[in-house]
């Protein structure tokens, strides 16, 4: 008995062993630097599409892939494939050994981390901790201080790179890990370009008012002087030329691009972009259909192709006063077919799901319109300006296609209720304004619209006016508590 007793203990003492070694483990793996310590969520991307994305790159890039074959592991753990996660890491440092024969330990510090924290998810702890170990000794070989992580400018950047792929929400994040890697080399054409691209897309997304509108400029022209043969970065420059209004020196930049890659899928689809921006939709489409043919499920091009064949049905809409009802309908079902195709795949792409929500409505598929506009919604990765846009365009799919004023009013209003200053913002407002404007002129006017207009004026700090809108309000209903209250707290304000 007692000897059975003391075999019992064993076992809870080896156990106990084992969660301490397994905690210290874990404690010394979340010290290294790699994806699986970059807070890089899975909720924020499509990993499938993710998956294409990074495998499209390594087929048409020619450059080193050790950050895409090391993102590409790090998504195949999160899809539950730690095989094939291991296999891409491999595939990393027979890159590392082909481009950087003298520097494998350096160059192998994310790889080895990636490495360590595969096996402690496969319970192969041991092999973990051989790798945790190998980045700690190369840590201290190659730094003063006795730690597994060194602040290396090549770690920033493929920090960077992966922020980027990670959606809108790590955009800033990138943009900081690039300016570290900076800090050590300035020079350095893939750092350079990786901040530029940074800085742009923080720029596109943002639709900020009352900003300058190119902080963007001058690192993609600092980009594209380091590396004339970046034909992607060239391609971005361009399309900030544009919208700086020198769309002519920005068209010189994609034909120059266009002679060196004529056939990179990265580069054509930009050009196109470029192309029906500056309203040449034969032009861009014939490029798309190009790069379509080459990456045939890329979504950025469907999404691309869709809003070209609306803008053909808007353009005959506007130059015809009777146009072809078969045309109507052709444009329509190409521009539907690429949208769906879109958001089929890529499932949180928030302004696709808009774009087709708005074709249904030109098509008068209004259930499927409302389907579509809610899916939208619900999308969980939104920001402030994404929400905005959202009630802009659902208010407008109340007003001119359910014909419902007051819930057009409702949905600006909340658009408007979003603090963040944006475009879009601006938008909600004319837009509630133009309406609240016309419905007094016409006589249609009542309290209710006098009150909105007035909160119109408050939330944008136009006190007299909000006060003399209220006051209308108040006329037509003299016992209503909130204009009451609203136009009290207006006349408090401007005494003190």
């Amino acid at each position: 008995m007692a000897s059975h007793s003391f075999g019992l203990f064993e076992v809870l003492l080896t156990s106990h062993t084992s969660t301490i070694s397994k905690n210290s483990l874990k404690s010394s793996l979340l010290q290294l630097e790699c994806h699986f310590t970059w807070t890089l969520l899975k909720q924020d991307v499509d990993l499938d599409e993710l998956e294409e994305t990074i495998g499209d790159q390594i087929e048409f890039f020619i450059k080193s892939n050790i950050t895409n074959y090391n993102l590409l592991s790090y998504v195949c753990h999160l899809k539950n494939s730690n095989e094939e996660a291991l296999r891409n890491l491999q595939k990393a440092e027979e890159e590392v050994k082909k481009n950087h024969p003298d520097e494998i330990a350096r160059r192998s510090l994310v790889i080895w981390g990636n490495y360590a924290w595969i096996y402690y998810h496969m319970e192969r702890y041991e092999e973990a901790q051989t790798y945790a170990s190998k980045v700690e000794n190369s840590c201290k070989k190659l730094s003063s201080t006795a730690q597994q992580k060194i602040q290396l400018p090549e770690i920033y950047a493929e920090q960077g790179w992966a922020l980027l792929k990670f959606g809108r929400k790590y955009y800033q994040r990138a943009k900081n890990c690039f300016e570290n890697a900076l800090k050590n080399e300035p020079n350095n054409p893939e750092f350079n370009a990786g901040y530029a691209i940074a800085m742009y897309r923080l720029e596109d997304y943002s639709y900020r008012l009352c900003q300058d509108l190119g902080p963007s400029l001058k690192p993609l022209e600092r980009a594209v002087e380091l590396n004339p043969k970046d034909t992607f970065i060239m391609a971005l420059l361009a399309l900030k030329l544009q919208d700086l209004e020198r769309a002519d020196e920005g068209e010189r930049y994609i034909e120059e691009a266009m002679q060196k890659t004529p056939d990179l899928p990265y580069f054509l689809r930009y050009a196109a972009k470029f192309y029906r921006r500056k309203g040449e939709l034969d032009k861009a489409l014939k490029i798309l259909k190009k790069a379509l043919a080459v990456t045939p499920k890329s979504t950025f091009l469907h999404h691309q192709l869709g809003l070209c064949y609306r803008a053909k049905l808007f353009q005959l809409k506007k130059t015809t006063r009777y146009p072809p009802q078969e045309q109507v309908e052709e444009l329509i079902r190409l521009s539907l077919f690429h949208f769906k195709t879109v958001t089929g795949q890529k499932t949180k792409f928030f302004t696709a799901h808009t774009d087709l929500a708005n074709m249904y409505a030109q098509a008068k598929r209004y259930e499927e319109a409302e389907e579509t506009f809610q899916k939208a919604f619900q999308i969980n990765i939104l920001s402030c300006v994404d929400k905005q846009y959202f009630y802009y365009n659902y208010g407008n799919f109340q007003r001119f296609h359910m014909k419902s004023e007051s819930e057009a009013i409702k949905y600006y209003i909340e658009g408007l209720k979003i603090e963040e200053d944006s475009y879009v913002r601006k938008q909600c407002e004319n837009a509630l304004k133009k309406l609240l404007e016309q419905r007094i002129q016409e006589g249609l006017g009542d309290a209710t619209d006098f009150a909105t207009l007035g909160l119109v004026h408050n939330l944008n700090g136009e006190t007299r006016e909000a006060i003399k809108c209220y006051e209308k309000a108040i006329a037509l209903c003299p016992d209503n508590e909130e204009y009451l209250s609203a136009l009290c707290e207006l006349r408090l304000s401007i005494s003190s």
